[in-house]
């Protein structure tokens, strides 16, 4: 399903457009100043001390589950100074706006002469021109848009994943839980959410599931969703896949569970752990049995990995159960520091890009699961680490590993992509 204007233009290509031409006008305006970071400065022991920006959505509809970076990054700076670097870091906020996001890299760009930006944020593509522009390394996580596969300047620590790509993984889970008519959502504002919702219908489809109800528009961060549950009911759906921030997923959740659809399985990529956990008893009963996907190992595995995490998180005095945003600042971190050993005894923002440019085997800090990703691949991955995802339940107050789903794997399905 593709959003389009009466004269068939794309209205996230026009955003795209707009954005671009606002990042050039920008890039003009500010050229003739200084953006380049000379690297590291010696910290008051001597060491090295770099300074990074954190583009995060602290507020704004996306910070229900982007605001916590913050916190892996923090978590991350343990590990660097375990490793002996410091890091300082400035956090810049997107208010989850694109024209906010742009004025936001600017600022750490031209002001705060960053060395290298971590962007874990649903807008990151509205920065991308600017940043790709200035050379400047972004390190992060490809959850927005496609600017991951096109900008060399630009490191995704889950892989510069193609989100028009169908892979089975979603649909073979789907089909485990009994599903047999399924419901989707995604943001149309964000390329990365509505893709996720289309691809996710096909390979429901792929594994034999009827697909009742589809919707790729939805506003970002919209609880207003009346409409569409009644649609879904109407439909007799008995699975939902919401490619959303948790507060819209729930909201659908809760308006089902109110007309008395029984569902089999709802699945959400988002709300896994703290998001959920801190979101207080309404959102609690709301998830009661509700699926998460994963892209990292769960802290229910007890893998050394996941310990060294939480022990670093709580070393950062970050309390509570982990979420899918403090990983992805942890790791972001990670990827960071094995780049800037790598990048000479002086790193400049050159020889960081010649040395991220160099990995081929990215293990997350072990999170994968003793996977690894080549994070210069920027042709044919699809989501997830060899299309593997680990899956939790809510029951209760915990969150339960899922048998036959810790993790499960599937492959990308040749030849069938969706509109992007």
């Amino acid at each position: 399903m593709s959003l389009t204007h009466a004269k068939g233009e794309t209205v996230i290509t026009s955003r795209r457009r707009m954005l671009a031409a606002a990042a050039a006008a920008l890039i003009a305006l500010v050229g003739c100043g200084s953006s380049k970071s000379t690297g590291a400065k010696a910290g008051d022991d001597g060491g090295p001390t770099y300074t990074l920006g954190v583009l995060a959505d602290i507020t704004g509809p996306a910070a229900s589950a982007g605001r916590t970076q913050v916190d892996g990054v923090k978590a991350g700076t343990i590990l660097a100074s375990r490793q002996g670097y410091k890091i300082k870091y400035i956090v810049a906020d997107t208010q989850t706006s694109p024209t906010a996001t742009l004025a936001a890299a600017t600022k750490l760009v031209t002001q705060d002469h960053v060395f290298a930006v971590i962007a874990n944020s649903s807008l990151t593509f509205a920065a991308s021109a600017y940043l790709t522009a200035h050379q400047v390394p972004v390190i992060g996580t490809s959850i927005d848009g496609p600017e991951w596969i096109t900008s060399k300047n630009m490191f995704s620590v889950i892989g510069a994943i193609h989100g028009t790509y169908v892979g089975t993984t979603p649909g073979k889970f789907l089909k485990m839980q009994g599903v047999s008519s399924l419901a989707a959502v995604g943001y149309g504002i964000s390329p990365s959410s509505s893709e996720s919702a289309r691809t996710t219908v096909e390979s429901a489809k792929a594994a034999g599931i009827k697909v009742g109800y589809l919707n790729a528009q939805v506003p970002f961060g919209s609880t207003d969703v009346g409409p569409l549950v009644l649609a879904m009911k109407a439909a007799k759906v008995d699975g939902f896949f919401a490619s959303t921030d948790p507060n819209t997923a729930f909201a659908v959740i809760s308006g089902l569970n109110a007309q008395g659809v029984k569902l089999k399985a709802a699945l959400m990529f988002t709300g896994y752990g703290g998001d959920l956990i801190q979101a207080g008893p309404g959102a609690l009963e709301a998830a009661q049995n509700v699926y998460f996907g994963t892209l990292y190992e769960p802290v229910e595995l007890q893998t050394a990995a996941t310990k060294q995490f939480v022990a670093d998180l709580k070393s950062a005095g970050v309390q509570g159960a982990p979420t899918f945003a403090q990983y992805n600042g942890y790791v972001s971190i990670g990827l960071f520091l094995r780049a800037v050993k790598a990048a000479g005894k002086s790193p400049t923002q050159a020889s960081l890009l010649s040395a991220l440019s160099a990995v081929h085997d990215f293990d997350a800090l072990g999170l994968f699961g003793g996977q690894k990703v080549d994070i210069n691949n920027r042709a044919n991955l699809g989501f997830g680490v060899h299309n593997c995802l680990y899956f939790v339940k809510l029951v209760g107050k915990t969150f339960k590993m899922v048998s036959g789903a810790d993790p499960l794997c599937g492959d990308v399905i040749p030849g069938l992509t969706v509109p992007s």
